[in-house]
């Protein structure tokens, strides 16, 4: 079995000081929400044994923040960034997922992107799961909005399309709304 944690970067400032999208940082609503999810995360075990973030200044610190607020509850991941990652499709993301994790193979893998690609992927690889968060996650995967499938694989090269449980979709609205 293979856990895949899809979180999307956390509420952005509309434009950053270099005039370059990749340079947005989170605003103060992003800061709460990255570390609300990281906060989640660490109480909902498994924890990632792999992440994955995109080079975004936003999905970088989406990660900061979130790691910070579970590091004195969970294992240290191996991080890595990957600026493919960066207005990846979900081809591009499927890719990410069966290459990057050789040979590390994680149980547990977190990506940290962006949408669109992050919400079609999602909703691609979802082939069964939890109806109360497919119907959640149909229309969008907000920002700092957490999709979690697992496999019935034995490494993360057999993950495909409609072949993940989605055993979760969480946000901080959804947290907030109880």
């Amino acid at each position: 079995m293979r856990r895949l944690m899809l979180l999307r970067h956390a509420k952005t400032e509309t434009d950053a000081p270099s005039g370059r999208d990749q340079d947005r940082r989170l605003d103060d609503r992003g800061d709460r929400d990255a570390a609300e999810m990281g906060d989640w995360i660490a109480n909902h075990p498994p924890a990632p044994d792999l992440v994955l973030v995109s080079h975004a200044v936003r999905a970088r610190q989406t990660w900061d923040i979130a790691w910070q607020a579970m590091k004195d509850r969970v294992a240290a991941p191996e991080v890595e960034i990957l600026p493919e990652l960066y207005g990846a499709d979900p081809a591009q993301i499927l890719e990410a997922i069966r290459t990057a994790t050789i040979p590390a193979n994680p149980r547990q893998l977190l990506l940290v992107g962006h949408n669109p690609g992050m919400h079609e992927a999602a909703l691609m690889l979802m082939g069964s799961g939890d109806p109360a968060s497919a119907k959640a996650l149909a229309d969008n995967l907000p920002t700092a909005g957490l999709a979690i499938l697992d496999f019935d694989v034995k490494d993360w090269g057999d993950v495909a399309y409609r072949r993940g449980n989605l055993v979760l979709f969480v946000s901080p609205k959804l947290l907030r709304l109880g």
